[in-house]
């Protein structure tokens, strides 16, 4: 098979969209090397340089211009004899030629839909207007989780039966060996504590990091949180402030993916309270780190904790205190809970998520 994808996001984004875009790539090119990778991008970008170094991975430059990736890219597409087109984050293009080609849109999360405040009236209705187009043009629509897949169906009058979850992996660096060596200057470089929380992701109100400040006022248990820094971040900072907490609390941005790994490796429990995941990779990375999680039990979270995660109620702070200290104060609990998510997480290793994908792509070429 020849599969062409929309690679914007694989060369430009460091993280989230981009990590998707990459990890996808990556395991499919290291498990079905006989197939045809094509990347169409505007240009190159040092992001993925070494997936680009895999069998049967190509890079194609695309016809440059405005708007060359809405009505150009598919037919470039096309005219490379592509088999199918997989749109890698909820868009595809909107003109294609006469020339046989099938398509394929993987689409994330609908959270513009499901919490509108957190969106302007503009991108709510830019983003639902590209949903929408590329739902309906696709022939098949990969959805990330459950969870999706049924926000899709609702938000996007979408039927069940052209929607099929595959859910997302994470890199591989989180599931290499332990360096001592490696923490040690990790923690000299940041001034670590010897313990601490963790919590990972953009600061932002959905992803509710400030209910982890509440949670652990009046206690000693230091947090590190490390994301991009939002006005929501000023929020928590004069919480600290006023509570005198400001040494509690490390903020912390622009680690390499090497660096984040381990940082996941040495903390003794990874904190997650967001109040909606399209899917949740932080909690599969912690997961795979064999660090204990403590995770919002709703939207798509227990599809990727498990039986391997404490869950709380996003909205309860008491809830969450309760539960960090209980995990806190017992390493035995702490190794009980590791051990099972390690075990449970194995169910999103590349292997099969590649083969998931590549079933996907052979039914579609079928129909």
């Amino acid at each position: 098979m020849k599969i062409a994808f929309d690679a914007k996001r694989f060369f430009n984004n460091t993280s989230g969209l981009g990590n998707y875009s990459r990890d996808l790539v990556r395991i499919l090119a290291t498990y079905y090397p006989d197939n045809e990778y094509i990347l169409l991008n505007k240009n190159l970008s040092e992001r993925g340089k070494e997936i680009l170094e895999l069998p049967h991975v190509f890079f194609e430059k695309t016809t440059s211009g405005k708007l060359a990736r809405q009505y150009q890219m598919g037919k470039d597409a096309q005219n490379l004899q592509a088999d199918i087109f997989h749109g890698l984050s909820g868009e595809l293009p909107l003109k294609w030629n006469a020339q046989p080609i099938k398509k394929i849109v993987t689409i994330h999360d609908l959270i513009f839909e499901r919490y509108p405040q957190y969106y302007s009236w503009f991108d709510r209705k830019i983003h639902l207007w590209k949903f929408k187009k590329a739902a309906q043009s696709a022939d098949r629509i990969i959805a990330i989780s459950e969870q999706t897949k049924l926000d899709i169906i609702q938000f996007l009058n979408v039927p069940e039966s052209k929607i099929t979850v595959v859910y997302q992996g994470c890199h591989q660096a989180f599931k290499q060996d332990f360096n001592e060596d490696k923490a040690s200057i990790l923690k000299e470089k940041y001034n670590l504590p010897d313990r601490f929380l963790l919590n990972v992701g953009t600061v932002e109100p959905r992803k509710n990091a400030f209910s982890i400040v509440q949670a652990i006022q009046n206690t000693e248990i230091p947090l590190v949180i490390v994301g991009r820094k939002t006005a929501y971040s000023e929020k928590i900072k004069r919480f600290l402030k006023r509570n005198k907490m400001e040494s509690q609390v490390v903020f912390l941005e622009g680690f390499t993916m090497e660096e984040l790994a381990l940082l996941y490796k040495m903390a003794d429990i990874f904190v997650y309270p967001s109040f909606f995941e399209g899917f949740g990779i932080p909690v599969i990375e912690a997961l795979f780190s064999q660090t204990p999680v403590i995770t919002s039990g709703k939207s798509s979270l227990p599809e990727a904790g498990g039986n391997g995660a404490l869950y709380i109620d996003p909205e309860n702070p008491k809830d969450l205190s309760a539960k960090i200290k209980f995990l806190w104060n017992h390493e035995t609990e702490r190794k009980r809970l590791a051990e099972i998510g390690f075990k449970y997480v194995q169910k999103f290793s590349d292997e099969i998520i590649a083969k998931e994908m590549n079933s996907v792509y052979k039914d579609v070429l079928k129909s």
